[in-house]
């Protein structure tokens, strides 16, 4: 839906700078600031319709992350470091964990929340989260 949005938006500016053109007011200072305007407009909307068309083959939801049928994703791996920020107030708490895998590089969740005491370091775990609110939220940890 997005990439279909982009692509109308993008070709909009276009129509603006043919229109310009076609009733020759492109020489003027008018003309010309506004046809760079609209150029610019089209050109940043087809850039997010070109990110659209990029990100839609890779759509796992986070890299390496299993999604359950439930909606939930899973992440499996060692700790490698739970590092905790505090928030302003009304904003919640977050937590980075890093977790390292043999096979891929070392992918990193922010998760809200402490999370120093339910994801102890050097542990293998199987992390269990959802996302809530634009924020990843623990539903479960299993140690192996």
């Amino acid at each position: 839906m997005m990439l279909v949005i982009s692509l109308v938006l993008a070709l909009v500016p276009l129509l603006g700078v043919v229109w310009i053109v076609a009733y020759s007011s492109l020489t003027t200072v008018d003309g010309l600031f506004m046809s760079l305007i609209l150029l610019t407009m089209s050109g940043i909307l087809g850039m997010n319709a070109l990110y659209e068309l990029r990100n839609r083959g890779r759509k796992k939801g986070l890299s390496g992350a299993t999604v359950l049928a439930s909606g939930g994703l899973v992440q499996r791996g060692r700790v490698e470091s739970v590092s905790f920020y505090e928030a302003n107030v009304g904003e919640p708490n977050k937590s980075i964990v890093t977790l390292s895998n043999r096979a891929t590089a070392s992918p990193m969740l922010v998760l809200e929340g402490d999370m120093r005491n339910a994801l102890p370091v050097g542990q293998n775990v199987e992390i269990t989260f959802r996302k809530e609110g634009g924020h990843n939220v623990l539903v479960n940890v299993n140690y192996a």
